[in-house]
């Protein structure tokens, strides 16, 4: 039963949003308030230097900051500080709210511009330390997993055809009746089609028979899982109907135009699901945030997007993942499905999504990563102290957030709690990757506080800016008749995938929120 606090907020908000300038009025009021938290970019700092530079203000390459660098003496050794993430007994706590499609659209969105520098990216001169630093992003929820990063990739995934009822399409495949994306290997190398792309992260760990069924795309993290190639399928599906509903109504555009209106289409579209779904999904609140570009016309936080170091490591989500993943109606162990598009191709697109969102997601929380995923944990700490980020309490206090004075501040758990004093000399000194997954979870979200203030931060700060939604541009004659129209009427990922499925979808669940969960 839900608390009589929250009904009472439910019922509150329902009489807003039933009153069209009100609801207006209230969604401006909200997005601001969570945005205005932060200081607005650009930020005077970047990972490049400990002090402002002209190329730490305009080399992208590098990380943005929020607070300058500040390095700590006599930390705790982050191999000890897993024990704060290890399983208690080896038993895993579940989520109440989420389903497993709320962190596959999470890895998915975050993949496409928070971009950590990889080896395989990193000019020969570099060191790995300075890849910790550094990202390959472009900064813009640009889809870039289904579109390239880069120009030369774009290219290489375009069908580029000018032959009526092929304008505009990205390249693909038919495997028996669904449309998936083309394959990277041929004859067991690389298609020199493909060449530009960037080489998929963790191939060469893996047998032939999953490496031929990597995928040809824009992203080198999509073929990770089957969950994240399942969302960059569908929208390769909604670019390719797209483009067929814009050549038909303007059979005299040629392929470019057409591609690029599809491209311009589908971007917004999910920047839309972003908010809409993703973001009221980890929103403690019942009132419906909306996506609404005028929000950020005129407001002082609309400037050029730069991915910040700090936001690169709280969204190190690996304890949301269960131990088993439900895919063909079965489940399997997680390490069975790394790279492993042959489960999506056998199920089908539909009965992954179904599968997907009849998994539940586990809890995102201290003691409660899986011990194959506990090195990432390691990792991340070691790129915290690398990078100088500040302590947590440091950024509780940006965030408007009381600083925790006692370690039962930053966590209610007993045994968390003293497992902190016995690292740390006294609150202010722990690590801003340790405080942010020891903190209590929110209660009716997924998320921990400060975690979550901050992907709702960036969230709008980053996807409202987007060139595609600014006062000029965003208008009909940008996205098509078609395309136009698709924009107001998607509001969730169930709504792309009705439009870009066979089968009928009346009685299958697909959504982020269990069915059966109830506000606390």
């Amino acid at each position: 039963m839900a608390s009589f606090s929250y009904q009472l907020k439910e019922s509150l908000f329902r009489i807003v949003e039933a009153i069209p300038p009100i609801a207006d009025f209230a969604n401006k009021w909200a997005i601001n308030r969570v945005v205005k938290r932060a200081r607005f970019r650009p930020h005077p700092l970047s990972t490049r230097q400990g002090y402002v530079s002209w190329p730490g203000l305009t080399d992208r390459r590098w990380s943005g900051r929020h607070l300058p660098p500040s390095p700590r003496e006599d930390a705790p050794d982050p191999e000890a500080l897993a024990a704060l993430f290890r399983r208690r007994d080896g038993h895993q706590r579940l989520c109440p709210k989420s389903t497993c499609l709320f962190p596959a659209f999470a890895q998915y969105l975050t993949d496409g511009f928070i971009r950590t520098e990889t080896e395989d990216l990193t000019a020969a001169d570099e060191t790995a330390d300075t890849r910790l630093k550094r990202n390959t992003s472009n900064h813009e929820i640009d889809l870039c997993p289904l579109y390239g990063r880069t120009e030369d990739q774009t290219d290489a995934l375009r069908l580029k055809s000018g032959k009526k009822g092929m304008k505009g399409r990205l390249r693909s495949q038919m495997i028996g009746r669904e449309e998936f994306p083309p394959f990277l290997y041929k004859d067991g190398e690389v298609d020199p089609d493909f060449a530009v792309l960037d080489p998929p992260l963790g191939s060469s760990d893996i047998d032939d028979a999953r490496r031929a069924k990597l995928f040809a795309v824009g992203g080198d993290r999509v073929n990770s899982v089957p969950q994240v190639s399942m969302m960059n399928t569908l929208f390769m599906r909604e670019h390719n109907r797209l483009a067929a509903e814009i050549e038909t109504a303007h059979p005299d555009w040629d392929d470019d135009r057409i591609f690029e209106t599809a491209r311009n289409t589908v971007v917004v579209i999910f920047i839309k699901i972003v908010v809409e779904d993703y973001i009221n999904h980890i929103s403690p609140l019942p009132f419906h945030l909306r996506a609404d570009p005028s929000v950020a016309w005129d407001a002082p936080w609309n400037k050029p997007n730069w991915i910040t170091t700090e936001f690169s490591l709280l969204y190190r989500w690996h304890a949301l993942i269960p131990d088993q993943i439900r895919w063909g109606g079965n489940l399997h162990p997680v390490h069975e499905t790394f790279m492993n598009n042959a489960l999506l191709i056998d199920g089908g697109l539909t009965a992954g999504f179904a599968d997907i969102s009849a998994t539940q997601a586990a809890e995102l929380g201290p003691r409660n990563t899986a011990e194959p995923l506990l090195h990432i944990e390691i990792s991340s700490m070691k790129q915290d102290r690398f990078c100088e980020l500040a302590s947590f309490s440091d950024y509780c206090d940006y965030l408007g957030q009381n600083r925790p004075f006692s370690f039962e501040d930053i966590s209610s758990d007993p045994e968390v709690a003293g497992m902190l004093r016995e690292f740390y000399d006294k609150p202010r000194d722990v690590d801003f990757h340790v405080g942010l997954f020891c903190e209590d979870r929110v209660t009716n979200s997924p998320l921990p506080n400060i975690i979550l203030l901050f992907v709702a931060l960036d969230a709008f700060s980053q996807a409202l800016t987007n060139p595609l939604l600014s006062r000029h541009v965003f208008k009909r004659s940008t996205f098509s008749g078609p395309g136009w129209d698709t924009i107001a009427k998607t509001g969730s990922i169930r709504d792309v995938l009705e439009r870009n499925s066979a089968s009928d979808l009346t009685d299958v669940f697909v959504g982020f929120t269990r069915p059966e969960w109830e506000p606390e």
